[in-house]
């Protein structure tokens, strides 16, 4: 049956069919494995550490080259995804992801380690930028936020299934065994990506490439949809649309408040991400249990999403975001008050792990909900790149904080507020319907 109406429309207003829901799941699969990929280096770090005989200092560094590359990843390739498609965007990041993966294992000191890394990183910012926008795309209104949400969720849970295996080998082979693992999962979904995942509809509609009404009808038959009778008529208007909106003065204040929001709870998240296995293993504790609770603090983490993601049905998005970051600050700070027991450390960072991930999962909703169809891609990826500065210095600021010697409960609490800080950002945002 021919519809007439716009194919961007019949996915928001109809019920999920199956080909949407793969496409949802497959985001989710690859932002595990952005995941584990960006997680690999906590997992080697105490190994690397030992082999190469590097300080805290220098550590920090290593720990931050995958950010940078991911930041300027999503800061130049989110534009590229909403201008040639999230498909290709997604295909090429996976290449690179895996030969920069694959890379790692043949450095041989902290300079190539770190060029392979940023490598690796350049990828998974891409891939960040057009997953989200892939996630928010394919399904349909009423369902957008979780369907986000459930995207975010993929982050720990690569932690978690990665983490435990790493813990496995870490336990029998060195460090490189990590890298080895993390490069042979990334080539596997080529081809997933290839054959279940298709253009974006509402990309398609939007920018109406050669034969994009054959390809749209296409793809809506294969979603489970009725074909479209026309593409709907772009205005000039609509033509002149361009993924620098965001940068407009009706969007200029939405933009910087998201940006900074991001910024101040990035720092936070990744205190304990980039750090726990090296804090671990400082008290006295092996390299496979400082593994161990890594996965627990993604397991808290994967749990905080899940449950995100389902309070979206039922609550606005803007009271549940400002809730999750006030009790990231407060559950990170006692983090830092566990003791010395492994015990206490793990549960504690599990629970921090729930909160902190919680409002990152909340805040790819937030950007999918903030920045329009025509930029939304460049709008994630803007946010993700500049605000990965934060997570940039984040491991590098818990780094030096060590060498004064505060100790971990101040170092903890200092690391901490920078959720409190989102707090104050975020509540002057004006989302609409949240």
């Amino acid at each position: 049956m021919t519809v007439n109406l716009d194919p961007a429309q019949v996915l928001d207003q109809s019920a999920m069919k199956r080909g949407q829901i793969i496409v949802v799941v497959i985001t989710v699969f690859l932002n595990a494995l952005d995941g584990f990929d960006l997680l690999s280096i906590s997992f080697a770090a105490p190994g690397i550490s030992a082999e190469w005989g590097i300080d805290r200092v220098a550590l920090g560094v290593v720990l931050s080259m995958e950010l940078v590359g991911m930041g300027i990843g999503s800061l130049l390739l989110g534009g590229v995804a909403d201008s040639f498609g999230r498909r290709r965007m997604v295909l090429s990041c996976l290449v690179v992801m895996t030969f920069g993966m694959f890379m790692v294992t043949t450095a041989q000191n902290i300079v190539m380690l770190s060029i392979w890394r940023v490598l690796t990183g350049l990828g998974i910012g891409g891939m960040l930028a057009a997953t989200n926008a892939l996630a928010a795309e394919f399904s349909n209104q009423k369902r957008r936020h979780l369907a986000v949400s459930c995207m975010a969720l993929g982050y720990p849970i690569g932690g978690i299934l990665g983490g435990s295996v790493a813990s496995i080998l870490l336990g029998s082979y060195d460090w490189r065994s990590v890298f080895y693992l993390g490069s042979a999962a990334t080539l596997l979904f080529i081809p997933l990506v290839y054959f279940l995942v298709p253009e974006s509809v509402q990309w398609l509609a939007r920018k109406q490439p050669e034969n994009a009404l054959e390809r749209v009808n296409g793809i809506m038959k294969k979603l489970g949809h009725g074909a479209v009778s026309a593409l709907p008529a772009l205005t000039e208007e609509e033509r002149n649309k361009s993924v620098t909106d965001i940068f407009s003065p009706e969007m200029r204040r939405v933009t910087v408040l998201v940006l900074l929001t991001y910024f101040f709870h990035v720092t936070t998240f990744y205190f304990i991400l980039k750090w726990l296995p090296k804090i671990v293993v400082d008290l006295g504790f092996s390299a496979a249990a400082a593994g161990g609770s890594l996965v627990w603090a993604n397991v808290g983490g994967a749990a905080g999403g899940a449950v995100f993601g389902l309070l979206t049905l039922r609550f606005g998005l803007k009271p549940l975001m400002l809730s999750i970051f006030a009790a990231s600050f407060v559950c990170v700070a006692a983090f830092g008050h566990a003791g010395g027991s492994l015990q206490q450390l793990t549960l504690m960072a599990g629970v921090a792990g729930f909160f902190s991930n919680a409002g990152m999962v909340g805040m790819y909703a937030v950007m999918a909900h903030a920045f329009p169809t025509h930029a939304r891609a460049f709008g994630t990826g803007f946010t993700i790149g500049l605000g990965r500065i934060g997570s940039i210095l984040s491991p590098i600021l818990a780094g030096y904080l060590f060498t004064l010697e505060l100790g971990l409960p101040t170092v903890a609490t200092c690391m901490a507020a920078g959720s409190l800080l989102a707090v104050l950002v975020f509540s002057r945002i004006s989302l609409r319907n949240s």
